[in-house]
């Protein structure tokens, strides 16, 4: 098959650099990740993830996650999952 067709996006230089670096360690070129998404749209009508706009509570929780209010942190899985019986 002729690929010919080319595709420009434009983004925040620190987005394309932290999504290349997860594209590096799971040995995908970025022109290969692009190839697969746009695959994936074909096959499944549609993007291959829910995307959804945030309700209220939601929203106020990502905003003090962000600020780092009532965020945990666990050692361990077997921690975490402990910590949801108390």
């Amino acid at each position: 098959m002729n690929k010919s067709a080319v595709v420009h996006a434009r983004m925040e230089p620190n987005t394309k650099k932290r999504a290349e670096d997860v594209l590096k360690e799971l040995g995908m070129s970025p022109t290969e990740a692009i190839r697969l998404f746009y695959r994936q749209i074909c096959l499944l009508r549609g993007l291959p993830f829910p995307v959804r706009i945030p309700n209220e509570l939601t929203r106020k929780t990502l905003a003090k996650s962000k600020k780092g209010e009532g965020v945990e942190s666990f050692e361990s899985l077997d921690e975490m999952f402990e910590s949801w019986e108390r």
